[in-house]
């Protein structure tokens, strides 16, 4: 996907493709053109059921769950989905922070025409000067969640930077080893309670406690460059991030059972024989706002100076039987 043309060229100490210049990554009417090349060749590749089409357009979390899953409808269904709706995004907002260095990353935040859900977030990322721009994350946030941004001098977005001094509870670069602890061990109290958090801690307790077959759970942070967390300014001082986590779920049953996998799609990811226990593979892409690290401890409004999850998309990427 071609986007946006290269800066125009500066004078002084700055590069004309952004490496030490803090500049915006690209223009509005440039972001819009990434948004509707995007959207018109995601809905090509959904109707084909084209992995590699995909690919050209998505990366990092999503493009691992959205491509995983082309690839098993198109076994399943050779010929495509010629019934697929397309997609259409409108109302849309562009979220362009001043950068430099490199991945640069801007966001979007639209209406869908998906009855019944949120406004949905894109994050899309460049790895270099002339690389593609490609989409990262998709998170859907009712409208009253998406947090108020903070704003420069130019009226920009502001961009978090990854680790180090970010001034919020946790550093967006720590998040993902943060909350694959906490699914693991429920330790620290970074994480608001709630559906993503105490809920699925729960929900696991329960499946461990199953006498007929053995539930095992294992967590792992996601690192960069594949997997790139990106964060924006909030006007309280804390930050939206988006960052991925990556998950295994083996189910084993007593010996003399077999496992039995039902739903095609699954069957279509799965390598190895489930002759008693099936291993599942999933990435998850999530949208949480971070407070403010004086925050902490603190009433921190309706977070009580806790991070929030604000949306959480998984989806199986593997599943290896044995």
């Amino acid at each position: 996907m071609t986007t946006g043309a290269l800066l125009a060229s500066l004078t002084g100490c700055v590069t004309v493709h952004g490496e030490s210049a803090v500049v915006p990554a690209l223009s509005e009417a440039e972001a819009a053109k990434v948004l509707t090349t995007f959207v018109a060749k995601n809905n090509r590749a959904n109707t084909a059921y084209d992995a590699k089409l995909n690919a050209r357009i998505e990366t990092g979390a999503l493009g691992a769950i959205d491509q995983a899953g082309l690839k098993s409808r198109k076994e399943v269904r050779p010929k495509g989905n010629p019934d697929y709706q397309p997609l259409k995004l409108t109302d849309t907002r562009y979220l362009i922070p001043e950068q430099a260095g490199w991945p640069k990353f801007f966001v979007t935040d639209s209406r869908s025409n998906r009855k019944g859900q949120g406004r949905w977030l894109f994050v899309f990322e460049r790895q270099r000067a002339d690389g593609p721009w490609k989409a990262s994350y998709l998170s859907v946030v009712a409208p009253g969640q998406i947090p108020r941004f903070a704003r420069d001098e130019h009226g920009r977005v502001k961009a978090v930077p990854v680790g180090g001094a970010s001034g919020l509870t946790v550093p967006p670069d720590e998040l993902s080893k943060r909350y694959t602890r906490y699914l693991q061990e429920g330790a620290g109290d970074d994480f608001a309670a709630g559906r993503h958090t105490t809920a699925l801690r729960e929900k696991r307790k329960e499946a461990l406690k199953r006498e007929n077959v053995r539930n095992e759970f294992a967590d792992r942070a996601a690192q960069p460059p594949q997997y790139a967390p990106f964060g924006l300014r909030t006007k309280d001082g804390g930050a939206l991030v988006f960052f991925t986590t990556l998950h295994h779920h083996k189910q084993t049953l007593p010996r003399g059972y077999k496992p039995q996998i039902k739903d095609p799609l699954v069957k279509a990811m799965m390598s190895g024989t489930p002759k008693q226990s099936v291993t599942f593979v999933r990435v998850s892409e999530q949208a949480v706002t971070v407070p403010a690290e004086q925050a902490q401890g603190k009433s921190g409004g309706d977070s009580g100076g806790k991070i929030v999850f604000l949306s959480r998309i998984e989806g199986l990427t593997a599943a290896r039987g044995e």
